[in-house]
């Protein structure tokens, strides 16, 4: 016998994300931590510094070679980050 307002644990945390406004926080952080696994293994040893602010991805990192393959994957990078997440969050991204 359910109750009738019973949520699952996903439901009342999404409910939960949205009220306190922390959603695209959330999700920014979310992509921070996945970028190695999305990147792979040789460009997230080779980030020294990542972070989102202000819909944009501030990446550094120590290899020119692969900093410029990035740059020409700029767009393709965008579009998959923004489809991990569910949503738009980022619009740009900066090589430091």
């Amino acid at each position: 016998m359910g109750r009738t307002n019973d949520k699952s644990i996903k439901d009342a945390i999404e409910q939960m994300l949205k009220v306190y406004k922390l959603k695209r926080k959330f999700d920014e952080t979310s992509l921070v931590v996945a970028w190695p696994e999305m990147m792979g293994k040789a460009i997230g040893n080779r980030t020294k510094d990542i972070f989102i602010r202000n819909r944009k991805l501030f990446i550094r990192i120590e290899s020119a070679v692969i900093k410029n393959e990035l740059v020409m994957m700029r767009t393709n990078i965008i579009e998959k980050m923004n489809e991990r997440a569910g949503s738009s969050v980022i619009d740009e991204i900066i090589f430091l």
